[in-house]
């Protein structure tokens, strides 16, 4: 058993938003061991872990210290065992509870554990009041491997939240990305919510800076409303599930409208200079990042060594092409599941953390040779145009620019697409790299892309058989 985290000075509030913070990570085969003295605050934390857990359907929540057990389900039909043992004549009679089997398939609490047998691999939580202070508690995680990593930011997060003033928030997970960040939605009982981003400890100035910077140019970045960027925690604003990807899948005549939009976001982006801060996605760069297509998929495909001239490919039509452009801010990952659709106001952003100063057709080629959708060919035409028009550019550069950052961009993501599946097991995103790999093939065609054509014979397409082989 090892110590995970503390809390120090935890009112009644700050108890109870731990045990929401708990609540929505932990999973069925989960035992809470609640341990401390009588008026620790064992029920008081497992009645708000409960309800939580429970949401809109929040029923009343006893204390088991005469049923000995009471259980709950939650909406998604977990199963919830809530057990005081404080009455327990022997050990035995853990049996005749069912405990026993409800800890492989339920989330069991049980106050007073010392009193029955060990619960092999629970959870700890420890409630002790404090001597000069008895309103407050010295609060305790302790578990073995498993419980490590999440279990020792929930107080962080609970003490941000409470800070915030949103301690009687329920959290939500919400679906992550390819990143190791995970997201909650807090939701409170007047209907008012936030989000929480949960990163790594000291990465989220970039964020931050970016939010800034973009909400000081009336672009809708969400609000800020509470950080603790030691240890990686923010809470923003809640721009909703409205996602531009949700939106077209249901109502799919709105595509024009919304990617008229998305360009003409970008155009207005794009008339103020990046700030210094950003990366330059200059050619060499884009040349090193494209290195994880010719290190990962040429050899999960079958043809080892073959791509090998790509990246100095890229470097040198980059600075035929692309480098007399002054560069912009590029969001990145500027596509339909990262822009939020809100009707006639303007269009939320999303992870835009990694922004880079790069040339202009970046984001423009993210939004339409979307990796994750399928984009309609016209609609792909019409918003190239939309851009030329809309800034002067030269049509016929921007076009070869447009080109070479398509096929840069999406050599990089099947690199990235192998790398997820061999290395952390990630392979959903395989089922995307045909998408990929076709436009790739037309981003080839531009005569100017000939010399990147050249350099990519002989490597294998994302064929059902090479994705079943890099799937492993």
């Amino acid at each position: 058993m090892t110590l995970l985290a503390t809390l120090d000075d935890a009112d009644a509030d700050l108890t109870a938003c731990l045990a929401r913070v708990m609540a929505a990570v932990l999973k069925p085969g989960d035992v809470v061991a609640l341990q401390g003295p009588v008026g620790a605050g064992k029920t008081h934390f497992a009645r708000a872990f409960i309800r939580a857990r429970q949401g809109e359907a929040a029923e009343e929540v006893p204390s088991p210290t005469y049923t000995l057990v009471q259980t709950y389900a939650d909406p998604l039909g977990t199963e919830i065992w809530h057990a005081d043992l404080y009455r327990l004549t022997h050990p035995e009679e853990l049996a005749e509870l069912g405990l026993d089997e409800a800890m492989r398939e339920a989330i069991v609490l049980v106050e007073w554990p010392e009193h029955g047998n060990p619960l092999e691999g629970a959870l700890t939580v420890g409630l002790e009041p404090l001597a000069d202070a008895p309103e407050l508690r010295r609060i305790t995680l302790a578990g073995s491997e498993p419980h490590w990593g999440l279990m020792t930011r929930l107080p962080a997060i609970a003490r941000l939240i409470h800070r915030a003033g949103w301690a009687g928030a329920r959290l939500v997970p919400l679906a992550g990305d390819a990143s190791s960040r995970r997201y909650f939605r807090l939701v409170e009982d007047d209907g008012r919510s936030a989000v929480l981003m949960d990163a790594s400890p000291g990465v989220t100035a970039p964020y931050v800076a970016m939010t800034q910077w973009l909400r000081a140019l009336d672009l809708h970045a969400p609000e800020i409303l509470a950080t603790d960027q030691a240890q990686g925690l923010l809470l923003i604003e809640d721009l909703g599930d409205d996602l531009v990807a949700r939106v077209l899948e249901q109502q799919p005549e709105l595509a024009p409208r919304i990617y008229d939009r998305m360009t003409d976001l970008l155009v207005r982006l794009h008339g103020h200079e990046p700030p210094d801060f950003v990366l330059r996605l200059d050619g060499p760069e884009l040349a090193h990042q494209v290195g994880l297509f010719a290190e990962y998929y040429p050899a999960a495909a079958g043809a080892p060594g073959k791509g090998a001239e790509v990246a100095a490919v890229i470097e040198r039509l980059h600075a035929e092409l692309a480098a007399d452009m002054p560069p912009v801010l590029g969001l990145r990952d500027f596509h339909a599941e990262n822009v939020v659709w809100r009707d006639e106001a303007p269009l939320g952003l999303l992870d835009f953390q990694d922004a880079v100063a790069v040339h202009p057709a970046y984001d423009l080629v993210a939004a339409l040779q979307d990796a994750r959708r399928d984009v309609a060919p016209e609609i792909e035409e019409a918003q190239i145009a939309r851009y030329i028009a809309a800034t002067g550019v030269d049509e016929a550069r921007f076009r070869a620019a447009y080109a070479l950052l398509g096929a840069q961009r999406n050599l990089r993501i099947m690199g990235i697409f192998t790398r997820l599946a061999q290395r952390e097991g990630k392979r959903r995103y395989l089922a995307m790299m045909p998408r990929v790999w076709a436009a790739i093939r037309r981003d080839l065609a531009h005569p100017a892309l000939a010399p990147l054509a050249k350099a990519l014979e002989g490597v294998p397409a994302p064929t059902p058989e090479v994705i079943e082989g890099i799937a492993g």
